[in-house]
């Protein structure tokens, strides 16, 4: 089975965008043009992509380069979500320490095999899901000391350091970040079906394949979310990855 591009899809992809504008129009929901911006943002970003990776994934040198372009991006991406610009090299750490582990097992194991051709697709989908797991746990955490900044300085006041009274607040946000990777893996196969096992699908592999690498997928998303969850919230203990508002309000 093949999607080609052509009049049917992009038929489909305009009465769909004009679904999602119709629901924003009826619901009252802000800037109902940026569905419309955003699909364009995606059509030309994932037109650009496909001519690249076409162009880097037979070089693994020209792939490595490609990955840490796009582990950049990803950076940026989220630390502009958090509004945590001047963080970027703690966030950078965060998201290292999830990500190099589970690409160093996955080469280690010989389950990758080194090829641009492999690695991009496998570790560009777990860098995405490092991202996200990386802003939901900061946007949890940073709210959770803004609004709780009395308990903050109740801490500080009993005489716990920073970091402890840091830790107070935040601690039990961030199993609250990791909830969508989680669901995402306790209902693989049940309510969704997820790209890369209909990707192997779609490109002629078995099922038993297709089922073997989304496992390996989704632990490897489960385990770097995972861990940069806990190193995130290592660093915003000791005021390091924290936006400009909070790191001056958190006095030591």
């Amino acid at each position: 089975m093949t999607i080609d591009p052509g009049l049917p899809v992009a038929l489909a992809v305009v009465l769909l965008l004009a679904v999602t504008v119709g629901g924003y129009v009826v619901g009252r929901l802000p800037r109902p043009a940026s569905p419309v911006l955003a699909m364009a943002r995606a059509i030309g970003q994932l037109g650009l992509a496909a001519l690249v990776i076409t162009a880097v994934v037979r070089s693994l040198a020209l792939s490595v380069v490609l990955l840490c372009v796009m582990f950049t991006i990803a950076v940026v991406t989220t630390v502009r979500r958090v509004e945590a610009t001047r963080a970027w090299p703690w966030a950078t750490v965060a998201m290292l320490a999830g990500l190099l582990p589970v690409v160093v097992v996955v080469l280690a194991t010989r389950t990758v095999p080194p090829t641009g051709l492999a690695l991009v697709p496998v570790v560009g989908i777990i860098a995405g899901n490092t991202m996200n797991g990386h802003t939901l746990t900061c946007r949890r955490a940073f709210a959770a000391l803004r609004e709780e900044h009395g308990q903050y300085e109740a801490g500080l006041s009993l005489g716990l350091t920073r970091a402890q009274a840091v830790e107070e607040v935040v601690h039990r946000r961030i199993p609250e970040a990791l909830v969508p990777g989680l669901d995402q893996v306790r209902t693989a196969g049940v309510v969704t079906l997820p790209g890369a096992f209909i990707g192997v699908l779609l490109g002629g592999g078995t099922p038993a394949q297709a089922a073997a690498a989304q496992v390996l997928v989704l632990v490897g998303i489960m385990a770097a979310q995972t861990v940069t969850a806990v190193v995130a919230e290592r660093l915003i203990g000791r005021a390091l990855l924290l936006p400009d508002d909070l790191r001056a309000s958190l006095r030591p």
